[in-house]
């Protein structure tokens, strides 16, 4: 196998199995913040201990995270020197400064899970926030890497040599205001929907009516109402990014929807597949006009197709099916939340019928699906570029072989992580249960548990 591939294959992987951990490191902490928020209110015992709970996963998920991240740093430097030139000369600061936003993120939590009975209600409140705010900072800072991978600024190439570095303008590149958001609004949402798979599953596992039934069930409505805001805005930043594709990096657009032929009135494909050879898009559902409209808010915006690209410019067009489930899960969701949240409040239906729990169950995981959708489109879509039309994927990697073994290795590192992570989790909640929290919550010198008043 070429080397380029297994280095791609590496780092993609790397980063797919981060990615788990780091979006919901930036979930968890806002629905650990709305909890702890709703206990100050309504001194709710049930909010307190989710608090608490959704903290001990966030602490669990994140001593994978770590070194998870770290490994990828590490084969940033390993697998893509031509890159890294770039990147240390000219965008280093989003590296720099995320120190300092995992610094506040730790120090913060710590105060939070160490010393909460000793603190009053906005000082538990306000380290939440900066908890919040350190991991998002942390995903925002090293996702303007790629954002500025696919609109550098703040540099020129001439021949081997980078001059006129101006590191701000390159930190602030034409997406990086568009990704934060997506980034943010993504991750929000999958925190919600992976505590609503959570609930939903220890809902059908518990007696209806039961004091943990209710407990979970609680906990279920919250992340809804979290998941079905975060979800619909996630939805109108996707209408922004698809703009800043169709100016920036046109083929990556067309790419998404198997666009051939230029034409403006252009129809928003939904599923069917790319054939390369005839250059056509099969079996696909077609909404006139709308792609025209996405792109540039008039249904008469000409866009780019394919053919008016050099064919070794283009993407791998199975960026189409990745992009499609994307938006097709990220639709569900939406609908998902806001349907059920309807049936709960407008109808006062108090059951779920069982199908909606399972659908429920599966939000979680079907969320993170969407998340390495995107991941794997947003840099696949980029190829063959490293650095968008600057500097190419073939010229920032390594020339060191024999990489097979050494991804093999990793691939072992990330079983082993896999599985303890798991069992430690399903160890510390069996050990310790709903309905031990609940009883314990009554006792004032539980930590995390007192009035605070």
């Amino acid at each position: 196998m070429d080397h380029l591939v297994i280095a791609r294959s590496m780092f993609g992987t790397t980063m797919g199995f981060h990615i788990i951990f780091a979006t919901i490191g930036v979930g968890l902490p806002l629905m650990m913040l709305t909890a702890e928020i709703l206990y100050q209110k309504t001194k709710d015992l049930d909010y307190v201990i989710m608090a608490k709970r959704w903290t001990k996963t966030f602490g669990i998920l994140l001593g994978v995270g770590i070194p998870t991240g770290t490994i990828a740093g590490l084969q940033l430097s390993l697998l893509w020197p031509g890159f890294m030139e770039v990147i240390g000369k000219v965008m280093a600061l989003p590296f720099q400064i995320e120190i300092y936003a995992f610094f506040i993120e730790a120090l913060f939590m710590s105060i939070y899970v160490y010393a909460s009975e000793r603190i009053p209600p906005w000082a538990r409140i306000s380290s939440l926030i900066l908890v919040a705010i350190g991991a998002l900072a942390s995903a925002v800072l090293i996702t303007n890497v790629h954002a500025f991978e696919g609109t550098p600024q703040g540099f020129r190439m001439n021949g081997n040599e980078i001059t006129d570095i101006d590191p701000w303008k390159a930190f602030f590149n034409p997406t990086f205001f568009v990704s934060a958001g997506h980034v943010a609004m993504s991750a929000y949402t999958t925190g919600a929907f992976v505590v609503a798979s959570v609930s939903a599953f220890k809902m059908m596992k518990n007696p209806f009516g039961s004091r943990v039934f209710q407990f979970h069930q609680k906990a279920l409505i919250l992340s809804l109402i979290v998941g079905g805001i975060f979800s619909f805005l996630t939805a109108l930043n996707g209408h922004e990014s698809a703009q800043k594709l169709y100016e920036y990096q046109p083929e990556k657009l067309a790419a998404a929807e198997g666009l051939f032929e230029t034409q403006s009135h252009a129809p928003l494909a939904i599923g069917g597949f790319t054939d390369k050879e005839n250059r056509e898009l099969k079996g696909a559902i077609e909404i006139p006009w709308a792609l025209s409209f996405l792109a540039g808010n008039s249904f008469d915006t000409v866009v780019t197709g394919l053919n008016d690209f050099p064919e070794e410019y283009w993407p791998p067009l199975y960026v189409h099916t990745l992009f499609n489930a994307m938006v097709g899960i990220g639709s569900l969701l939406i609908l998902l939340a806001f349907g059920t949240l309807a049936w709960r409040f407008l109808l006062k239906k108090k059951h779920f019928p069982k199908f909606l729990m399972w659908i429920f169950v599966f939000s979680g995981p079907l969320a993170l699906v969407s998340i390495e959708c995107g991941w794997i489109f947003a840099c696949t879509g980029r190829q063959p570029w490293t650095i968008y039309r600057t500097l190419s994927t073939a010229d920032s990697v390594t020339t060191s072989e024999n990489l097979g073994l050494l991804f093999v290795l990793f691939l072992i590192v990330y079983a082993i992580l896999a599985i303890s992570v798991s069992f430690v989790l399903i160890y510390y909640f069996r050990k310790n249960t709903v309905l031990k929290d609940l009883n314990a919550a009554k006792e004032k010198e539980i930590p995390l548990f007192g009035s605070n008043s």
